[in-house]
């Protein structure tokens, strides 16, 4: 039986999904049961091979406010492709509303591995709301260890990618969602240089059932990040700073896999972004500051003893 929400529907949803049997079910519970329903929620089936795309048919037929798009089955490709994949979501979602005149004033992203808390959207949009600089955040992303939620620690000041929401104005200001390696980091540096604030709020919790770039193994996800970071022109002095970091996560291993994917790339003078803007934020400006932001961290705490 269909549900029809009228009230509140001031945000569309995209999810790319590709074989996501196991965890598309638990996703698609935790988005019916915000306190704020989407007014729509498009997920993009990236050729699946396994029940996905009878899930997301089940979906249909019980949440009016799911549509969905099937892509021609392909590899996982966790590289550029995945940009496409998302692009397609969005294009078809703003087109949607265009077409039946639905308003939407935000704009979410939510993979498919990930369980939001029931307030999710709801406290975001309150976020949004007391701070009209404020043009793209996410919640903090959790995992489970040994029944314990653990939080994937990063800046505050870097959203992340795999529950996210723009505000919609933002989301045109930066061109919409690049088709790029790394669009996520990229809308992040392109909504700051357009004079927009951006966040992490940790105390807004999603889960994810696995762990960020793991889809396909720690050393495949951390190699890719590697030649990523490789692709958008950080400096050999700072991918050595960020493989040194790794070192200190478990699986340890993971810093041997970033430095190999970045300075294999390197060896083999692969292609960098041509968006000259991005490139000459990575060569000159992210080092600056990243220094900046840890020693502000630092006096922060200075002060608080």
């Amino acid at each position: 039986m269909k549900e029809n929400h009228t009230a509140l529907r001031r945000y569309i949803l995209v999810t790319p999904v590709k074989n996501e049997e196991r965890s598309l079910p638990d996703l698609i519970q935790s988005v019916a049961n915000q306190t704020i329903m989407p007014a729509l929620w498009v997920i993009v089936d990236d050729g699946s091979t396994d029940q996905t795309s009878n899930i997301i048919k089940e979906s249909k037929e019980k949440y009016d406010w799911i549509k969905s798009v099937s892509l021609k089955e392909s590899p996982r490709d966790l590289g550029k492709h995945i940009s496409q994949v998302y692009r397609e979501g969005f294009d078809f979602s703003i087109n949607y509303c265009k077409v039946h005149e639905i308003k939407y004033e935000y704009i979410g992203i939510a993979d498919a591995d990930i369980i939001l808390s029931t307030d999710f959207f709801d406290r975001l949009i309150e976020k949004f709301e007391k701070n009209s600089k404020l043009g793209l955040a996410s919640g903090g992303i959790y995992y489970n260890y040994n029944n314990e939620l653990i939080l994937e620690k990063g800046r505050e000041d870097l959203p992340r990618g795999g529950a996210r929401m723009f505000r919609r104005k933002c989301f045109e200001d930066v061109g919409g969602y690049s088709i790029t390696y790394a669009p996520d980091s990229i809308a992040n540096i392109k909504a700051k240089l357009r004079g927009w604030e951006i966040k992490q709020f940790e105390e807004i919790k999603a889960t994810q059932t696995r762990r960020t770039s793991t889809a396909e193994g720690f050393w495949k996800g951390y190699w890719i990040k590697g030649a990523t970071s490789y692709f958008v022109n950080i400096s050999p002095c700072f991918a050595m700073l960020k493989s040194l970091k790794y070192l200190f996560n478990r699986p340890y291993y993971i810093g041997l896999a970033y430095f190999w994917g970045y300075f294999s790339s390197f060896l083999r003078k692969q292609e960098r972004i041509d968006d000259a803007e991005i490139r000459e934020y990575y060569h000159k400006t992210k080092l600056q500051e990243v220094r900046r932001y840890y020693f502000d961290q630092l006096k922060s705490k200075i002060k608080r003893k």
